[in-house]
């Protein structure tokens, strides 16, 4: 009967014995079965090695996304401290509700809120490269509908050029919208200046979508009174 060789993938212990039990009658020398043993071993140790290299390497990458993570939560926490914004988290999508608030019937950008601006933009330029950023201009009621449309799109535009000039973002991830005076997204429902009455209306909101579209605004919430 001629001589017959092992041949395993990645055995168990337990496997190597069956297979040296069925070839009993196959005449295996001790050198061949050594042989068989010693290119085992290696394969197995092929492996393993590989298989902690994924591992390691896996590891790395979880080390450092829960690093970014970390200091993301701490920037944002910061807006919250700092700045007393609100962040609310939608599906694709980030909205700061930030206190960025404008004087009665200017879209002038105040010199109080530029640097709550320029957090956000350092924020979004570290954590949100690329995603497309939607300035949203409101107004209080006081004026004709159509007349606070106008403004709140020239409050979002002088937002947005801030953003691109001074704080350094790209204009083109950039987007500014009006929603005017739509009642739905007022803070205080229907208060209106002259003065600063109203004043919490008169703002901006930011919105961060990762999504690679930015959110249009709905009917209903560019819809005047």
């Amino acid at each position: 009967m001629s001589s017959y060789r092992l041949r395993f993938g990645r055995p168990t212990a337990l496997g190597l014995l069956a297979a040296v039990a069925a070839a009993g009658c196959a005449r295996v020398t001790p050198d061949q079965l050594q042989t068989e043993l010693t290119a085992v071993r290696s394969e197995m140790t092929t492996a393993d090695n590989a298989l902690s290299g994924r591992i390691t390497a896996t590891d790395g990458r979880v080390t450092a996304l829960t690093s970014r993570l970390d200091s993301l939560e701490r920037d944002l926490q910061a807006l919250r401290t700092e700045f007393n914004a609100s962040i609310q988290r939608m599906e694709t999508a980030v909205r700061f509700n930030v206190p960025v608030h404008f004087d009665f019937d200017d879209a002038s950008i105040r010199e109080t809120d530029r640097a709550m601006l320029d957090r956000f933009a350092q924020v979004a330029g570290k954590f949100y490269t690329g995603a497309t950023i939607t300035v949203e201009g409101f107004t209080d009621p006081a004026g004709s509908a159509s007349y606070n449309q106008h403004l709140g799109q020239e409050r979002a535009e002088a937002v947005s050029s801030y953003l691109s000039g001074t704080a350094g973002l790209s204009s083109a991830t950039l987007k500014a919208v009006s929603y005017g005076e739509a009642r739905n997204r007022q803070v205080v429902p229907d208060a209106q200046g002259p003065g600063e009455v109203g004043m919490e209306n008169r703002r901006v909101a930011l919105v961060i979508d990762f999504s690679g579209t930015a959110p249009a605004p709905s009917t209903t919430a560019s819809a005047s009174n």
